[in-house]
């Protein structure tokens, strides 16, 4: 909102015009803008409590000083004291900001908790956001992570995620594994799984990979695969959902 004031010159600033008013020309008009119109919005999905904010700040401080014990008595005295909701809060916020290796610690520490379970769209944000800052040594680490987590759920929206994450970095070998650890988890791939996995291996020219899961999505849903024609829609939000 713009709000116009009028402020008098050294003459009368008004005169009259029949039975109303109006500024003298000689007026200096002054215009103020509302500030809350500079406020930026918040970015939705950032719920940080002060205590998350706090302990954000303070691990990028300890970090960029290069001092390992004054990181970990940030993560003593800020992080581990954090709740649940804190913990995945910070590490969403790190992600956010691709502050991937002290993302990576973060998550290292939260895998230790007791409450942890393991959570797919937790893995399949942290592959995008680390391929996407080229770190792929740490995407392998990352894998190897979630290859040895106990207790993986068949999640088919998780795994879909996953999967969508290394075909679009095209990581062929472990797209190509994550395929055999959904069988693993007892998670059977649906038409989505087939055309992330279908399409995105031809795109990227690995038709011999994309042949073997043509056949063995023909065997669930017949010769036609007409689905495969059918347009991907991956929600902007998924990964977040954690």
């Amino acid at each position: 909102m713009i709000r116009t004031i009028a402020t008098p010159a050294p003459c009368a600033c008004l005169f009259t015009v029949r039975n109303g008013f109006r500024l003298n020309p000689k007026a200096i008009i002054i215009t103020m803008r509302d500030r809350s119109k500079n406020r930026k919005p918040l970015q939705k999905g950032r719920n940080l409590s002060i205590e998350a904010i706090q302990a954000v700040q303070s691990l990028k401080r300890a970090n960029r000083n290069n001092s390992f014990s004054e990181l970990e008595r940030v993560f003593d005295s800020k992080f581990r004291r954090l709740l649940k909701f804190d913990m995945m809060a910070v590490l969403r916020e790190l992600l956010r900001q691709n502050e991937c290796l002290l993302a990576l610690k973060v998550f290292d520490d939260i895998r230790k908790e007791a409450w942890y379970k393991p959570r797919l769209l937790i893995y399949a944000d942290m592959l995008s956001v680390f391929a996407s800052n080229g770190l792929f040594e740490e995407v392998e680490l990352i894998y190897s992570y979630l290859k040895t987590e106990s207790c993986l759920e068949p999640d088919i929206v998780g795994f879909n995620a996953v999967l969508n994450a290394l075909i679009s970095f095209k990581l062929t070998h472990l797209v190509m594994d994550c395929y055999g650890l959904m069988k693993v988890a007892d998670c059977e791939p649906d038409r989505s799984s087939f055309r992330i996995l279908i399409n995105g291996l031809e795109s990227i020219g690995e038709t011999g990979f994309s042949a073997i899961l043509r056949r063995d999505a023909q065997k669930i849903y017949g010769e036609s695969l007409e689905f495969l024609e059918e347009e991907e829609e991956v929600p902007a939000v998924v990964s977040r959902r954690y």
